[in-house]
């Protein structure tokens, strides 16, 4: 079977991979020069099972209530005369119930730990490298509060088999000596040994030539602009190449991995995603003091920030300190605020101090494509030869293999090897269903 991807972000680079693997011929179509040069680009570098807890959860409307106005807050509701930010918004806090935050858990769970035995699966098979790490990953609460209210989505973590365990303050030092210079603030902490850490650009790029090499083509510089339908299917997919020349592409079968611009190429077709860009913001640093630096991929929960170390392992002695996180709900403004970038540096130092060399830190933003629920979407399209790999939000690298190996599973008629609630499974408030069909 012939099949394009459009996109080629670790969700289009892996679900061209494993198509591969089932036999198609798989065409990536993406407006950039190289793979993986969007959001994809300089994420936190988390593979992390256990950040299964979405940002719509009970606490969650009294925290943006909190944070409106705050410029560095962690999550920033930027309110724009935007439609789709507002009924966005409104399935956001459907989803807040507790009901709905253990639902989702359960599913964010059961995808990100068959991701992960994915990811690990493929690294035996192929010897692929991007910087890896395998000391788990260490959530630290300088809150009790935030502490307190992390300990019952870990409970219901462990029950369904991901390992969180709840550790004391002196546990974490001696899991990360790193902490030591904050321990006095240390409410507490959660480990999960099995999650990992490693460069997801890094990644997508060799697993985009282990595609090449399996006879997988990549249209790089070539703009989607649309999908085109006949006979209740996609006929084709209309782009421009890099000179601005028409193109028409054809396929038996469509995979749309585009990330935040899904919605874009899918509403025309009648197809409503409940995807919004939430611009996320990562800094990049080298190691200045190895002995202050942490070894262990780290998660700040209550500032919503990632922390990995990224060593190369060809030999080049890079060491970077990779800090991401924060959410920005402004349309698709890719525009670096300066004091958002300013805060997740201050709060570097005041963990860390002397760790990075903050004065060659680099900044990047990238639009993360987030479901009011963070499940994403993974599945077949109410068109039969259109099917859907997007919508990850913050989690595109934890579920990138499992996702892809999924959806080519789907599209060669086979079903996913994981029991997980396949296309979404959003609720949307019958006011946003009125809203969306007159938008």
């Amino acid at each position: 079977m012939r099949t394009i991807v459009l996109g080629s972000g670790l969700l289009g680079v892996s679900s061209a991979y494993y198509l591969s693997l089932l036999g198609h011929e798989v065409t990536v179509v993406d407006r950039q020069a190289t793979p993986a040069a969007e959001t994809s680009f300089a994420n936190g570098g988390q593979v992390s099972v256990s950040h299964a807890e979405p940002w719509a959860n009970p606490g969650a409307p009294l925290k943006l209530l909190q944070w409106l106005g705050k410029e560095d807050a962690p999550l920033l509701f930027r309110l724009r005369a935007d439609m789709r930010q507002w009924l966005w918004g409104l399935q956001f806090l459907r989803e807040c119930t507790p009901a709905r935050t253990r639902h989702n858990i359960q599913h964010i769970v059961r995808l990100g730990t068959y991701s992960r035995d994915t990811l690990q699966q493929l690294r035996r098979d192929t010897g692929i490298q991007y910087d890896q790490r395998t000391q788990g990953i260490l959530h630290f609460y300088t809150s009790q509060k935030e502490f307190d209210a992390a300990l019952k989505p870990a409970e219901q973590m462990r029950a369904l088999g991901c390992e969180r365990r709840v550790v004391s303050a002196d546990e974490a030092v001696a899991l990360e000596p790193a902490l030591r210079h904050i321990r006095a603030r240390l409410a507490g902490a959660t480990y999960t040994a099995e999650d990992e850490s490693g460069d997801a650009n890094q990644f997508a790029r060799e697993l985009a030539q282990l595609c090449e090499a399996r006879g997988v083509k990549f249209l790089m510089g070539h703009t989607i602009t649309a999908l085109r339908e006949a006979g209740g299917q996609i006929d084709h997919v209309e782009a421009t190449d890099a000179q601005g020349r028409y193109q028409r592409l054809q396929a038996d079968a469509y995979v749309l991995a585009m990330g935040s611009f899904s919605p874009l190429l899918a509403a025309p077709l009648g197809i409503r995603l409940p995807i919004y860009p939430a611009k996320g913001y990562s800094v990049t640093m080298p190691v200045k003091d190895a002995a202050k630096a942490h070894q262990v991929s780290l998660t700040d929960d209550e500032f919503k920030l990632v922390f990995s170390r990224l060593t190369a392992t060809d030999g080049s002695g890079t060491d970077r300190l990779r800090i991401a996180g924060t959410a920005e709900l402004n349309g698709y403004d890719r525009d670096l605020n300066r004091v958002r970038c300013e805060a997740i540096v201050r709060r570097v130092e005041e963990l860390f101090p002397g760790a990075g060399d903050t004065a060659q830190a680099s900044f990047w933003s990238g639009l993360r494509p987030a479901t009011p629920s963070n499940l994403p979407i993974i599945g077949k399209s109410k068109l039969p030869n259109l099917f859907m790999n997007t919508g990850h939000g913050t989690l595109g690298w934890t579920h990138a293999c499992g996702s892809g190996k999924s959806i080519a599973r789907i599209v060669s008629g086979l079903a996913p090897e994981v029991d997980f609630a396949f296309t979404g499974d959003v609720q949307v408030p019958k006011v946003a269903v009125a809203l969306m069909e007159c938008a």
